[in-house]
């Protein structure tokens, strides 16, 4: 294999591992980590947004058939998607927050992965692992009816949903060494197609444009140009230059770079379509052995609202003792509010209106944003 291979290999596993199972590494570095989560000295309401009272809330979720694995995704401001397995079987149920009932959804003869569901909950899919070089990717209507379902050879896969034509699903499928395939599913049309693109993480920009970082195969950097590409003439444009990650949804695009000299601040800018810029924030940010630890974030379009775990100082991540603080930055009018302290850097994820959150590694609590209280969504 030669130097540059080897060298894009690397990037490639860094990056896969950071998006799939960095859980496992941030547990690793951040143990001390494990204090008690703290509601913020900030009780200033006004930028809290308003949420269900606790009480309306059932809570823990009791498993009908069973062991608990993880919550897939939010269905609804009330209503969760979770999985469950038996032996060799998983179940997705629909979980209702408010009347604790849980109705079951989709029945897999193997072992569920990772449940997703589109941008307008118009449809779920559901990756299922029948093997070790082998995964199943099911896509289901609301109501869990098989709407498609193909076997693809692979060691992982990674999605990456439309927002602008929910028929569409870039996958991208990794082989053992971590080399890769794109392909690109369209459900109305029940097929997929391979693509030919120069990196496995892509997301979407437009209806037929995607963008993703253009690294250097020869010099491995922290940083890399950002790249658009239309997908029906194969034309690229750089949009910025030295990003070090980036996000896109329907109408925001997020960079995550570094301005000062002393590269001690993270910063992180959103534009929109045009490109013009919204709102810029820095933040502390944690050194890796790789780059640079951007900690798990979320945002909802709709309110104008990002969340983000922040450090409360710049220092390398295998050193790094102090906890997490969960804050909430208002794009449109640039405030910011500290909603909890003493977190760890786990996965998050906003509910529809923004009102609390999924957290974990499991996505097996939640964050009541009005209340600052973490809640365990499964009895231990």
């Amino acid at each position: 294999m030669s130097h540059s291979k080897r060298n894009i290999i690397i990037k490639f596993i860094f990056q896969f591992l950071f998006l799939l199972v960095f859980a496992s590494i941030v547990s690793a570095c951040s143990h001390p980590q494990d204090a008690k989560p703290s509601p913020s000295e900030d009780n200033d309401k006004q930028n809290v947004p308003p949420s269900q009272p606790k009480d309306t809330w059932k809570l823990p979720i009791k498993i009908p058939e069973g062991e608990f694995y993880k919550v897939g995704s939010w269905y609804s401001d009330h209503q969760l998607l979770y999985i469950t397995n038996l032996e060799q079987s998983s179940s997705v149920y629909l979980y209702n927050l408010l009347t604790g009932s849980s109705q079951l959804l989709y029945k897999s003869e193997v072992p569920i992965v990772t449940l997703q569901i589109s941008p307008s909950k118009e449809n779920i899919l559901i990756q299922s692992s029948p093997s070790t070089y082998e995964g199943q990717v099911t896509i289901l209507s609301p109501e869990g009816t098989e709407i498609f379902k193909q076997s693809i050879p692979s060691y992982e896969l990674a999605f990456e949903w439309n927002p602008f034509n929910e028929s569409e699903i870039l996958i991208s499928s990794f082989n053992e060494d971590w080399t890769f395939q794109m392909l690109l599913l369209d459900i109305g049309q029940r097929k997929t197609t391979e693509l030919t693109l120069p990196q496995p993480f892509i997301k979407w920009l437009g209806n037929e444009e995607v963008a993703y970082l253009k690294w250097n195969e020869d010099s491995p950097t922290l940083f890399a140009p950002l790249i658009k590409l239309d997908l029906s003439n194969e034309a690229e444009e750089e949009i910025f230059t030295d990003v070090l990650q980036f996000a896109t949804y329907k109408d925001i695009l997020m960079t995550v770079t570094v301005q000062d000299d002393e590269q001690l601040q993270a910063s992180y800018t959103f534009y929109n379509k045009e490109k013009k810029e919204l709102y810029s924030f820095s933040i502390p940010h944690l050194s890796m052995f790789s780059g640079w630890l951007v900690p798990y974030n979320d945002l909802n379009e709709k309110k104008g609202e990002f969340i983000t775990l922040k450090p409360v100082k710049s220092a390398e991540a295998d050193a790094y003792r102090e906890g997490f603080e969960l804050v909430s930055y208002d794009i449109e009018n640039g405030s910011s509010n500290v909603i909890m302290k003493n977190l760890k850097n786990e996965p998050i994820l906003l509910s529809p209106s923004g009102e609390a959150a999924l957290f974990g590694n499991r996505f097996d609590k939640l964050i009541n944003f009005k209340t600052k209280e973490l809640m365990e969504l499964v009895a231990k």
